[in-house]
């Protein structure tokens, strides 16, 4: 069985939410709504940035990038997870499939983690050194910290899930998940893991928690800067353009903690299938809606690009341009 494990051979297959065939109905048409809501959210909120000419600056450039990465951080969970929902868990992925969705679920959520941290020290040069701020945060330095978040989630993602495909798995193919996770996976080896769970955890300190230390240092000297302005004015809208954010490092850094950065001796596979909800589906359905909600000039440039797109806009623009 080793044997052929190694030769991409081995056969997973995922455990099922439930036995009964309603209850899996039920949870294959709320995972595809959560999906295709993350997929139009995020959609709409990149071309919003990507068309209206006011969005062109450096705050949304990278709220452009997070929506892009969230649409291939769900991309790569959900059409797995639906396939085996329908299926009451009878859908196989090979070892090389698994070892895939575990590289891009590293390398995108890697790299949304080291943007987020990207985005805090954008507002932060933003409300502490508005003068220099067109100079901090140059076109050249964004590209560059966007691509940087890239290549650190890939550097990332690619070494572990190297190592995880190269162990050995016993007869039990059952993955006590909805999609490839590494801690999931690892459980099924016939082999020592240790150096693994080691290796996953160095990650996991790397994209979780230095990033988010990142942010609370940024955001400490915010909140000192904002004390310090006098005018109420100015510190509601400085509250204002990091609400958003913080809302969302919160949501997204909170449930990756409980799941990757915690001791493996007290890992509840129950409880790792329902935290990974929150940080699979319903963390890229709330970005999108926290950032245009909360934020008036995405929200209206959201309302100006639908009210273009609308078959009557159309009609009278084909017409008065006749």
């Amino acid at each position: 069985m080793g044997i052929e494990n190694r030769t991409g051979v081995m056969q997973f297959h995922f455990h099922p939410f439930s036995t009964d065939p309603s209850v899996q109905v039920v949870l294959f048409v709320a995972f595809l709504l959560l999906y295709l809501g993350s997929l139009m959210g995020n959609f709409t909120i990149a071309l919003t940035v990507w068309s209206e000419r006011s969005l062109h600056t450096p705050m949304y450039f990278f709220l452009f990038v997070l929506a892009v990465l969230e649409i291939g951080y769900s991309t790569d969970i959900a059409p797995l997870t639906l396939a085996s929902v329908v299926s009451m868990g009878k859908t196989t992925v090979s070892l090389p499939s698994c070892g895939a969705q575990m590289f891009f679920f590293i390398f995108f959520g890697g790299s949304d983690c080291v943007l987020l941290a990207v985005m805090a020290y954008d507002r932060y040069v933003a409300i502490c050194h508005p003068l220099h701020y067109n100079l901090i945060m140059s076109w050249q330095s964004c590209t560059q910290m966007a691509l940087g978040s890239l290549v650190l989630g890939f550097l990332l993602s690619l070494p572990l899930t190297a190592l995880i495909c190269r162990l050995p798995f016993c007869d039990n193919a059952e993955i006590y998940h909805f999609f490839c996770d590494m801690s999931a996976v690892m459980r099924l080896a016939c082999a020592d893991t240790r150096v693994h769970e080691a290796a996953l955890y160095i990650i996991s300190v790397a994209a979780v928690a230095i990033p988010f230390l990142l942010i609370s240092i940024s955001y400490a000297f915010i909140l000192a800067t904002v004390l310090r302005m006098k005018s109420a004015e100015g510190q509601r809208r400085a509250i204002s353009t990091c609400s958003s954010h913080l809302i969302v490092v919160l949501l997204q850094y909170g449930s990756c903690t409980l799941i990757y950065l915690r001791p493996s001796s007290s890992y509840s596979p129950e409880e790792g299938r329902v935290v990974s909800l929150v940080y699979t589906f319903f963390s890229p359905l709330l970005n999108p809606l926290i950032y245009s909600m909360r934020n008036k000039e995405v929200k209206d440039a959201v309302g100006r690009l639908l009210r273009r797109q609308t078959p009557a806009q159309k009609a009278k623009a084909f017409f008065s341009e006749k």
